[in-house]
Protein backbone atom coordinates (compact mmCIF):
# COMPACT_ATOMS: atom_id res chain seq x y z
CA UNK A 1 0.00 0.00 0.00
CA UNK A 2 1.87 3.54 -0.85
CA UNK A 3 0.45 5.84 1.35
CA UNK A 4 1.74 8.64 2.66
CA UNK A 5 0.75 10.93 5.16
CA UNK A 6 1.86 14.50 6.39
CA UNK A 7 0.38 15.90 9.87
CA UNK A 8 1.88 19.19 11.52
CA UNK A 9 0.86 20.61 14.61
CA UNK A 10 -0.94 23.91 14.09
CA UNK A 11 -3.97 25.25 12.36
CA UNK A 12 -3.33 25.51 8.52
CA UNK A 13 0.13 23.92 9.12
CA UNK A 14 -0.89 20.89 7.07
CA UNK A 15 -2.84 22.22 4.25
CA UNK A 16 0.14 24.55 3.73
CA UNK A 17 2.47 22.45 3.47
CA UNK A 18 0.76 19.80 1.39
CA UNK A 19 -0.45 23.04 -0.97
CA UNK A 20 3.08 24.14 -1.74
CA UNK A 21 4.35 20.29 -2.37
CA UNK A 22 1.40 20.33 -5.17
CA UNK A 23 3.19 23.72 -6.46
CA UNK A 24 6.40 22.09 -6.36
CA UNK A 25 4.70 18.71 -8.39
CA UNK A 26 2.68 21.16 -10.37
CA UNK A 27 5.18 22.87 -11.46
CA UNK A 28 7.60 18.90 -12.38
CA UNK A 29 4.45 18.07 -14.58
CA UNK A 30 2.99 15.29 -12.26
CA UNK A 31 -0.74 14.52 -13.34
CA UNK A 32 -2.29 15.21 -10.03
CA UNK A 33 -5.64 13.81 -8.78
CA UNK A 34 -7.58 15.03 -5.98
CA UNK A 35 -7.61 18.53 -3.71
CA UNK A 36 -5.76 20.92 -1.75
CA UNK A 37 -6.91 23.75 0.12
CA UNK A 38 -5.99 27.52 -1.16
CA UNK A 39 -5.52 30.16 1.13
CA UNK A 40 -7.91 32.43 1.99
CA UNK A 41 -8.05 35.96 2.98
CA UNK A 42 -9.96 34.02 6.76
CA UNK A 43 -8.18 31.07 7.55
CA UNK A 44 -9.83 31.50 10.51
CA UNK A 45 -12.91 30.25 8.52
CA UNK A 46 -13.11 30.09 4.95
CA UNK A 47 -12.59 26.41 3.74
CA UNK A 48 -11.85 26.28 -0.23
CA UNK A 49 -10.30 23.07 -2.46
CA UNK A 50 -9.04 23.58 -5.40
CA UNK A 51 -9.96 20.13 -7.31
CA UNK A 52 -7.11 18.70 -9.17
CA UNK A 53 -6.18 18.80 -11.79
CA UNK A 54 -8.13 21.70 -13.75
CA UNK A 55 -11.46 21.52 -11.24
CA UNK A 56 -12.84 24.22 -9.55
CA UNK A 57 -12.41 26.21 -6.51
CA UNK A 58 -15.19 24.99 -3.72
CA UNK A 59 -16.04 26.29 -0.66
CA UNK A 60 -16.44 23.03 1.92
CA UNK A 61 -17.62 25.33 4.65
CA UNK A 62 -20.48 26.84 6.27
CA UNK A 63 -21.55 30.30 5.97
CA UNK A 64 -22.56 30.70 9.71
CA UNK A 65 -22.86 34.12 9.81
CA UNK A 66 -20.44 37.17 10.53
CA UNK A 67 -21.34 36.74 14.35
CA UNK A 68 -20.12 33.18 14.26
CA UNK A 69 -16.86 32.24 16.67
CA UNK A 70 -16.04 28.89 14.42
CA UNK A 71 -16.68 27.43 10.79
CA UNK A 72 -18.45 24.12 10.22
CA UNK A 73 -17.88 21.94 7.76
CA UNK A 74 -20.68 21.42 4.71
CA UNK A 75 -20.45 17.63 4.04
CA UNK A 76 -22.74 18.34 0.96
CA UNK A 77 -19.80 20.61 -0.04
CA UNK A 78 -16.83 17.92 0.79
CA UNK A 79 -19.22 15.37 -1.13
CA UNK A 80 -19.78 17.91 -4.41
CA UNK A 81 -15.66 18.10 -4.31
CA UNK A 82 -15.32 14.47 -4.23
CA UNK A 83 -17.79 13.89 -6.96
CA UNK A 84 -15.79 16.25 -8.94
CA UNK A 85 -12.45 14.71 -8.27
CA UNK A 86 -14.09 11.14 -9.03
CA UNK A 87 -14.68 12.41 -12.73
CA UNK A 88 -11.05 13.71 -13.35
CA UNK A 89 -8.76 10.77 -12.43
CA UNK A 90 -7.92 9.34 -16.18
CA UNK A 91 -4.28 9.37 -16.73
CA UNK A 92 -3.40 10.44 -12.93
CA UNK A 93 0.12 9.94 -11.21
CA UNK A 94 -0.63 10.83 -7.75
CA UNK A 95 -3.68 10.60 -5.90
CA UNK A 96 -3.69 14.02 -3.09
CA UNK A 97 -6.16 13.92 -0.07
CA UNK A 98 -6.14 17.47 1.33
CA UNK A 99 -7.62 16.31 4.65
CA UNK A 100 -8.82 12.27 5.91
CA UNK A 101 -11.30 13.60 8.38
CA UNK A 102 -14.97 12.65 9.81
CA UNK A 103 -16.38 12.01 7.18
CA UNK A 104 -13.78 9.81 5.82
CA UNK A 105 -13.40 8.08 9.85
CA UNK A 106 -17.11 7.21 8.68
CA UNK A 107 -16.09 5.41 5.26
CA UNK A 108 -17.58 8.24 3.60
CA UNK A 109 -16.06 11.27 1.95
CA UNK A 110 -12.81 10.18 -0.31
CA UNK A 111 -12.53 6.70 1.10
CA UNK A 112 -13.85 5.35 -2.14
CA UNK A 113 -11.11 7.34 -4.28
CA UNK A 114 -8.29 6.33 -2.10
CA UNK A 115 -9.42 2.39 -2.51
CA UNK A 116 -9.65 3.03 -6.05
CA UNK A 117 -6.14 4.90 -6.47
CA UNK A 118 -4.38 2.16 -4.39
CA UNK A 119 -6.36 -0.18 -6.60
CA UNK A 120 -4.71 1.48 -9.68
CA UNK A 121 -1.33 1.44 -8.21
CA UNK A 122 -1.20 5.30 -7.28
CA UNK A 123 0.92 7.01 -4.89
CA UNK A 124 -1.60 8.31 -2.30
CA UNK A 125 -1.20 11.61 -0.29
CA UNK A 126 -3.28 12.13 2.69
CA UNK A 127 -3.37 15.20 5.26
CA UNK A 128 -4.31 14.83 8.55
CA UNK A 129 -4.52 16.10 11.72
CA UNK A 130 -3.33 14.96 15.10
CA UNK A 131 -7.09 14.14 15.97
CA UNK A 132 -8.40 12.03 12.42
CA UNK A 133 -4.81 10.15 12.36
CA UNK A 134 -5.67 6.90 14.77
CA UNK A 135 -9.09 6.93 11.70
CA UNK A 136 -6.82 7.16 9.25
CA UNK A 137 -4.50 4.82 10.55
CA UNK A 138 -7.06 2.31 11.55
CA UNK A 139 -8.67 2.70 7.62
CA UNK A 140 -4.89 1.66 6.24
CA UNK A 141 -4.41 -0.85 8.65
CA UNK A 142 -1.45 0.85 9.79
CA UNK A 143 0.60 0.74 6.34
CA UNK A 144 0.61 4.33 6.11
CA UNK A 145 3.68 5.56 6.32
CA UNK A 146 4.13 9.57 7.49
CA UNK A 147 6.18 12.09 5.97
CA UNK A 148 8.10 14.74 6.87
CA UNK A 149 7.58 18.37 7.32
CA UNK A 150 8.80 19.32 3.94
CA UNK A 151 7.22 20.17 0.87
CA UNK A 152 10.16 19.08 -1.04
CA UNK A 153 10.42 15.57 0.70
CA UNK A 154 7.13 15.08 0.04
CA UNK A 155 7.26 15.95 -3.67
CA UNK A 156 10.10 14.20 -3.87
CA UNK A 157 8.58 10.95 -2.91
CA UNK A 158 5.72 11.41 -4.91
CA UNK A 159 8.01 11.82 -7.82
CA UNK A 160 9.87 8.96 -7.41
CA UNK A 161 6.62 6.63 -7.08
CA UNK A 162 4.35 8.41 -9.88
Amino acid sequence: MNIRYVSLAGRGQTDACITAAVRQLQAAGVRLWGTFALETDDPSCDMLLQVLPDGPVIRINQNLGQQAKGCRLDGDALENAVMQVSSRGAGAQVLVVNKFGKLEAAGRGYVPLIVQALDLGLPVLVGVSALNLPDLLAFTGDMATQLPEDPAAIANWALANA
